[in-house]
């Protein structure tokens, strides 16, 4: 018989989960288990879900991890630390259509509602932390604050409910499991669900065209940013959201 010993977590980007497999020789492998381990926490945070496993099986090969125990199958064995650490890396920063996709997980939105909601989102965390809740910049659009990335691939809809993630009560789950698992794997993913949660308890009930007002209010960070010309459009900075944010709450 040999022993594996196994560290295990998931990669969003891929689809599946990943794992490192190690044949446990002798002893003196344990100070490199130590070492690899030490080295993907600190890299890739403290709160990284990362799992580890000592199995026996046959032999040395991956196929015998899986017949010894059906948890391992479809686990996509990666060959190197480095790798391993560089697809966790990767999904370790959350971008706005993934706060997109939890909240069509709860609510049924238009894209203009969903672009407001993800949009006091971001700005609600940011006062909180100081930090940011996502990677995408924020844009002053004609009708107030968008995330170009959220935009892009909901406009279609238009004025029309989002379909995509849908909140029908036999799909709910399906939808709305992942794309919460998807921001707790994130880096503070726990500190950023919460205040999510929060965001979509005030605002959630609202229309588009009461949030669109919300953030249209004199001394609003939208309000504050100059508009470019058509198609042109100005960032709204970190600071300015952070200055002028408590004027568009409830």
């Amino acid at each position: 018989m040999v022993t594996h010993f196994i560290f295990m977590s998931s990669s969003y980007s891929l689809g599946t989960r990943i794992a490192l497999d190690f044949i446990v020789k002798d002893e003196s492998i344990q100070l490199k288990l130590k070492k690899d381990l030490d080295k993907i926490i600190e890299v890739c945070g403290k709160d990284v879900s990362i799992s580890t496993h000592m199995i026996q099986a046959e032999d040395e090969t991956w196929k015998s991890v899986c017949k010894a125990d059906h948890f391992f199958k479809n686990v996509k064995v990666i060959e190197s630390l480095d790798e391993f650490i560089e697809l966790i890396q990767k999904d370790r920063k959350l971008e706005g259509i993934d706060v997109a996709k939890y909240i069509l997980s709860k609510i049924t939105c238009t894209q203009l509602k969903l672009q407001k909601l993800v949009y006091l989102c971001f700005a609600d965390y940011l006062c909180e932390t100081g930090k940011k809740l996502f990677t995408d910049k924020i844009y002053a659009f004609k009708y107030g604050p968008v995330v170009d990335t959220v935009y892009k691939r909901y406009k279609e809809y238009g004025y029309k409910p989002i379909e995509e993630e849908t909140t029908d009560i036999d799909s709910k789950n399906i939808h709305e499991m992942p794309a919460k698992s998807r921001i707790m794997f994130a880096e503070d993913g726990t500190e950023k669900i919460i205040s999510i949660e929060k965001t979509l308890k005030k605002y959630a009930n609202l229309s588009a065209s009461e949030l669109v007002g919300l953030t249209h209010h004199e001394n609003t960070p939208w309000s504050k940013t100059p508009k470019g010309e058509e198609n042109l459009y100005s960032i709204i900075e970190l600071d300015v959201i952070k200055k002028y944010h408590k004027n568009e709450e409830l």
